[in-house]
């Protein structure tokens, strides 16, 4: 019974740090649209974000039965290796600009236009990032092609084979709500948040209002191409998915951050 709750609770929770527009007030002054603006937003993500592998080893282990047994260790091997990498891809996000963790400032800082034509999305200027980064987020999420935990094919259905009704309704929920923050946390990053180059929001409602609408269309476009990819590619094999994990991604992230810890 608790299992689908600690897998539900915590992508819910991440929701409250999430900048989802920008209101700029009559004197030009940009305020936030969030409910809690943390200075280290993207940490407080990252720490509770990953408390739902909790639920998905606890579901797996109190079955009682082999095949969710083993879809509950996949998930948690899984997301230990898959966690590094995902870290490491975000530290020359953060040196990029001027070491903060504020979502908001980090958003905010992509306005601009480089050379006065190029858009100011960091996905320009750390692409490997922001290719890490999103293949750490298909693994951290069990999406197609590294729904491990839940391998239809060799564990019937995983973690959640013995649940039913609206247990499994909390699982199937909670890894949904972690596919749409994880979409907003890679617009927020690496898409420019709700900056669209060469536009610039009027003040007030109006202008608050469509900074929230271009943010939801990008953040619907990442949850599109996540299922695009689920119909797309077949699923791995798990030596595979581990030797990804720590063979080819992390050493990847380890040499993009020294590239750009000297560089920058």
């Amino acid at each position: 019974v608790l299992a689908p709750l600690v897998a539900f609770i915590p992508a819910m929770t991440t929701m409250t740090v999430l900048p989802f527009g920008v209101y700029h007030e009559a004197g030009g002054t940009a305020v936030p649209m969030v409910l809690a603006n943390l200075d280290i937003g993207i940490l407080f993500i990252l720490a509770v974000s990953s408390l739902g592998v909790y639920g998905i080893i606890l579901g797996g282990w109190s079955a009682n039965s082999k095949y969710p047994f083993l879809g509950g260790i996949r998930a948690s091997a899984q997301m230990i290796s898959y966690e590094l990498a995902m870290g490491l891809s975000l530290l020359p996000v953060f040196m990029w600009f001027g070491g903060s963790l504020n979502l908001f400032n980090i958003a905010e800082g992509q306005s601009h236009l480089a050379l006065g034509f190029i858009p100011g999305w960091t996905l320009f200027y750390p692409p490997v990032s922001a290719l890490i980064f999103l293949t750490a987020l298909f693994a951290e999420t069990n999406r197609m092609p590294f729904d491990m935990p839940e391998s239809e094919t060799d564990l019937v259905a995983g973690y959640n084979t013995e649940y039913g009704s609206f247990k499994f309704g909390l699982f199937f929920v909670g890894e949904y709500a972690h596919m749409v923050i994880g979409s907003g946390v890679f617009t927020l990053l690496f898409l420019g948040g709700w900056n669209l180059p060469y536009v610039t929001y009027p003040e007030g409602v109006l202008g608050a209002v469509l900074s929230v609408l271009v943010f939801l269309g990008k953040v619907f476009f990442l949850v599109f191409f996540f299922m695009w990819i689920r119909w797309t590619l077949p699923r791995f094999r798990y030596d595979q998915v581990m030797t990804l994990g720590w063979k080819r991604l992390l050493p990847l992230a380890i040499a993009n951050l020294i590239f750009y810890a000297i560089g920058i």
